[in-house]
Parts: C-alpha cells; structure tokens; sequence
C-alpha cells in the first residue's frame, strides 16, 4: 500500500524553535478557514515566532484513480511535477527549478498516498524570498511539461526499484495482504513493473487534468504573515487551475472474509500481518479505537501484543497493531516478524490477544494509563510547524472539525472502557481476518 513521505526541512535556531513549541503546547491554534476564489479550500495558522512559511497542498489525486492496468500513474504524475514546468514566460528543467528553490533558501517536498497527492514548500517569509518560491510552485501545479525523457528515465528507475523490492519479505507481505483485504477495489492495487512501463505522456497529462483542480485542492499554510497575504498566496497557486467538477464515486470496500496466505520466501523469519479494512476518516468510534489500540497494540512496550509476545515469551522482538483511517475503510493492521519455528506459536498468541480484548475490552487500569500517555505526549504532535502544517492538511482534506487540534486531548479523556469495547466489537470482527505470512513455516 503506498505510504505518504514528507521531505526534511531546513533547519530552524534552537531557541525560536523551543518558543514556538512553547506557544503552541500552551495555546489553542487559531485555524482559520476559507474558499478561494479558484474554489481551492484553504487552512492558515498565523505564527510570527519565526520568519518562515510552511505550505502545503493537497489534491484529490492519489493512487485510488488508478487504472488497474497502470497502476503507478498517481505517484509518477505528482513525481514529475517538479521536473519541468513552464513559469512565467519560461520553461524551466529540472534542474532549473531546483537551483531556483535553492537560491531563494528554500525547500520542496512532494508526497502521494492512496486518497491524496501534492507537494509542501517552506520558505522565507520576506516578500523577495517567498514571491519567487510560489511563482515557481505556481508554474509547477498550472504548467507540468512531463518530459517524453523525464517520463522514460523515471520509469526505469522506478522499476528497477519496484524488481528490488519484490525480493524483500516485508514488501511482499505488504502487497499481499494490500489484496486479501481489498481485492479489485483501488486500494488493493499495487505498482508492477509492467503496470509502470505501460504508462505514457498522455496518461500523465490526462490524470493531471482531470485531478489537478482548483475545487479538488486544500492549501494549508502556516507561518509569518498575515490572512490578507495569505489569501493572495493561496489564489495565486490556485487560479491557473482548472476549476474541474466534484471527484467521482469510488466503489465500496468489499465485506471482509476471513483468508490465510502463506507464501515461501528463504528468509530466516516469517513476516506476519493480520487485520482488516475498517475504518475511515471522520468515523465516530476514532478516539475510542485510538485509545483501545494504545493499549492493545500501539503503546509499544506498554501494550498487551508486547506484553504477551516478547516480554512473556519472547516470541518476537517487536510485535504491534494500528489503525490507518482513509476516505474509505482503512486497514487495521497487527504485524510481527518471528523465526520460522514458533511462527505457527506465535500467530496463536497473537490472535488469542485480540480476540480477548475485542470481547472484554481493558480494564480501567490500562485505560487511565493509556490517556496519561497519550495527552501527555501530545505537545509532541504539534512541536513543529511542519508536524502543524501535516495536522492542517490533514483537517482540509478530510473535512475535520477546524479545532480538532485544540480537543483532540479531552476528546482522549472522554473515552471510557466502555466506549472501548463497543467501538472495538463494531468494527474488529477477528473471525473476518485477513492473514499473510511470508517465509511461513
């Protein structure tokens, strides 16, 4: 399943860093929202602790609209953007662009996962610095050119990537598990090197224009300016856009069934992976299954999963368990590696821990613990303005309350054992399943 990747940053002087993590830890964030003019939907915090800007945006364009038969295209689009782009009057190369981002001191990311595509910038906020980066942004998300030879040498380096990590056990347990709980549906779908090699310069430009639109867009900023310069940043890398038409509907996740794949593999453990397709963004059980899963299998070495299989037994060293929230039903995933001789043992074990937690739930030891960690942790969610940024983004694209922030620790302290075992009963049907081992006894 594609993961989302966010490029490093550059570097912030300790001290205006530790002020700002001091403000914001203490502070409601005031997010504000708006429709642009384009019809882009934009999020901004203002935070004048340091002179940077930090913007994202985001599109409705991720691997999802993939053609069965090209599966890739998503990734290779938003990865072309920055390889050539008319700005202005000119055509820039590659390498023009990057040496422009360079001199203006800034830095760009890029990211795509299975609902979303886009890239981030973080820049200056002095008007020289800042206007000739989103100039640059500009002309990259309005003027791709998607190079016929840019196009063929990323297509060769991507399979030569995709025919190193088919070797890997990990990846392979990935990729087949991405299938049992998805099948045909878009989220089941992974990159093949024949799905890369059949994809052309027309494809790109046909995803491009019919996901890159203004009203299929979410800019989220953050940083030293005002609303009023924010508003003209969010407009201008918005207003060449097409305006485009509401995205079109996506077929349901099929009902889970349960399944059990083993594949050979001569690696010395067996890779794991069990769970199913449950849960999407926005879902009211979030914060009780969140909760329950710290205790279950997301608290690292505080959760039952550790707890039974490495500390009781040593069946594994690391074992856990995670809930990944999508537009659609996301995955949640229980995973361990394990030696080939106890894999058997250890599935057991794994699978009798989850089952009795989904019927009993935790005690209200275990909960009070969990909520302790995770609201006292929580400052570390938003110690930066680029894990902010992430959150802002994250809040436009899927429609979440704007102080989501701002509640997220008392919505954690509201949670009850109670609300734990329902929520955990509604959605995590262990008899339903879905398991991969790779290197299986």
């Amino acid at each position: 399943m594609m993961r989302k990747t966010t490029a490093s940053f550059v570097f912030i002087c300790a001290s205006a860093f530790t002020m700002a993590l001091v403000n914001v830890a203490q502070a409601a964030l005031p997010v504000q929202s708006w429709t642009a003019p384009s019809g882009a939907r934009v999020l901004f915090v203002e935070a004048r602790s340091i002179p940077m800007i930090d913007l994202n945006i985001d599109f409705d364009a991720g691997s999802r609209y993939d053609p069965a038969a090209k599966s890739g295209l998503a990734l290779m689009t938003q990865g072309l953007l920055a390889l050539g782009a008319t700005v202005g009057a000119e055509t820039l190369t590659e390498q023009q662009i990057a040496d422009r981002f360079a001199d203006a001191g800034a830095q760009r990311g890029g990211s795509a996962d299975l609902d979303r595509a886009g890239v981030s910038v973080r820049t200056l906020s002095s008007k020289p610095e800042r206007g000739a980066v989103f100039d640059l942004l500009a002309g990259m998300l309005s003027a791709p050119a998607f190079s016929e030879a840019v196009l063929t040498r990323e297509k060769a380096r991507r399979i030569a990537a995709i025919k190193e990590e088919e070797t890997k056990p990990e990846v392979i347990a990935d990729r087949a598990f991405d299938r049992a709980l998805y099948g045909e549906h878009p989220y089941g779908r992974n990159q093949t090197a024949p799905t890369i090699e059949a994809i052309t310069r027309g494809d790109l430009q046909a995803f491009y224009a019919a996901n890159y639109t203004a009203r299929r867009a979410v800019v989220a900023i953050i940083g030293d300016l005002s609303r009023a310069e924010a508003e003209e940043i969010a407009q201008r890398l918005t207003a060449a856009l097409p305006a485009g038409s509401a995205a079109p509907e996506m077929p349901p996740v099929p009902a889970q069934r349960a399944s059990e794949l083993r594949i050979a593999h001569p690696a010395t453990q067996s890779h794991i992976l069990i769970g199913s397709a449950v849960l999407k963004r926005g879902d009211p059980d979030y914060f009780p299954l969140v909760v329950g899963n710290y205790i279950l299998g997301g608290g690292g070495f505080v959760s039952r999963l550790m707890d039974q299989v490495r500390e009781k037994r040593g069946l594994a060293y690391s074992v856990y368990s995670y809930f990944t929230p999508f537009k659609q039903e996301g995955p949640y995933q229980a995973g361990l590696q394990t030696k080939k001789e106890q894999a058997n043992e250890a599935l057991a074990l794994v699978r009798k821990v989850i089952d009795d937690y989904v019927a009993n739930g935790p005690s209200a030891r275990e909960l009070r613990a969990a909520k302790d960690n995770l609201v006292g942790g929580f400052a570390l969610r938003i110690d930066s303005n680029r894990k902010i940024l992430d959150n802002l983004a994250a809040i436009g694209f899927y429609g979440l309350p704007l102080d989501y922030l701002d509640t997220w620790s008392a919505n954690v302290e509201k949670v009850s054992v109670d609300a734990i075992r329902k929520a955990m009963k509604r959605h995590l049907k262990p008899e339903n399943f879905a398991t991969v081992i790779v290197g299986a006894p």
